[in-house]
Parts: C-alpha cells; structure tokens; sequence
C-alpha cells in the first residue's frame, strides 16, 4: 500500500542520519529492516535518547500534519531498509484508508502513553524507579506475562540515554535490581 501512494525503499547504512532537528518533515517513514534511535544532544554534547525503533514501526508521522520542523534526529543503529513515503501521498492514503489512519492513531497513542510513563519516571530521583518505568514500557509490547522472560535488547548506554543517567548509575541499579530479583543478568542479557 505504502508503493502505491508513492513510498520507496531507501538504504540506509550503520550511524548513517535519516533526518536532522531542523529540517522539514516530509516523509513517513517506515522501518522494513534495522533499527533507528531518535535523540537530541545537550548544550555539552550528551546524547539524549528519546526512542528505538524496529522492524515495522514508523516515524516522523506525526509531524506531518503541523508546519513545524523535526525537533530531533533519526539516526540508524545498524544497516537499515526504510520506506518513504512523501507527505502528499501519506495524506491521501490516511484519507482513503480510514482504517489505517485509526492504526496510526493506536501507533500514536501508544507513543503518548510512553512519554508520560516516562516523564513519570524521570521526575523520580530513584535510579531504580527510573528503570522499572523504561522496563515495564517496553515489556508492554511483549507477549506473555512471565517474570524474567523479556529479553532487553539495549546496552547499558542506550538505557543510559533513554532514562538521563550516566551509565555507571544504570550498572549499579541493573545489580541492585538482579540482587533483589526484580531482574536476571545472563550472557550480560538483561531479562524482565
């Protein structure tokens, strides 16, 4: 569908910028294969990791229905397939297809849930809490409710960055967390 209304395959190789804060959203862009990480740096340089993404999920939709900029950067991760669709045809698409612009809405709210759990856990000046909400976030896009089983696909500076710690911090408060069961630390795989 996304072919049909003007959408082409890009590749895009590891660390390689899909956009820039600054520029002019005009794409949708959705992930075939790879990853991107959404982040901002500081006024001294820190990194500032506001989201990853994976293999079906997209983004910069959202701001293609405001007049505004990018206010953050879509970086690949690794060798990455991105389908791009321009603006116009987005729009028309959502517009024949209602039923895709109620998926986008569930993609969007879903979104908006995250940056509230989230907000919640940075204002906590517990480590712990601070993790416990990035971790409870994303398990909730796992099937299955067992303890240990969610496998944690991040580094410990990628964590470091999505919660605004330094990584000494998210190393001693994975440990806490491991001594007091609330996680598992095998092959240095995090499992919630």
């Amino acid at each position: 569908m996304l072919r049909s209304f003007g959408g082409e395959n890009k590749i895009y190789k590891a660390k390689e910028t899909v956009f820039k804060e600054g520029d002019h959203a005009q794409y949708y862009f959705q992930i075939a294969q790879g990853k991107i990480k959404l982040n901002t740096f500081d006024e001294e340089g820190k990194e500032f990791i506001h989201n990853i993404l994976g293999k079906n999920q997209s983004f910069g939709d959202s701001l293609l229905f405001l007049e505004k900029t990018y206010p953050m950067n879509a970086v690949c991760l690794e060798p990455s397939e991105i389908i791009r669709v321009p603006k116009a045809g987005f729009l028309e698409m959502i517009t024949k297809h209602p039923d895709v612009s109620l998926s986008m809405n569930a993609c969007l709210s879903q979104r908006l849930y995250f940056k509230v759990v989230m907000m919640q856990a940075m204002a906590s000046q517990n480590p712990v809490n601070r993790l416990k909400g990035l971790l409870d976030y994303l398990k909730s896009y796992h099937d299955g409710d067992c303890q240990h089983c969610f496998p944690v696909e991040l580094t410990r500076q990628q964590i470091a960055n999505l919660v605004g710690m330094r990584v000494e911090t998210v190393i001693r408060s994975l440990k806490k967390m491991e001594k007091e069961g609330e996680i598992k630390i095998e092959n240095r795989k995090i499992l919630y």
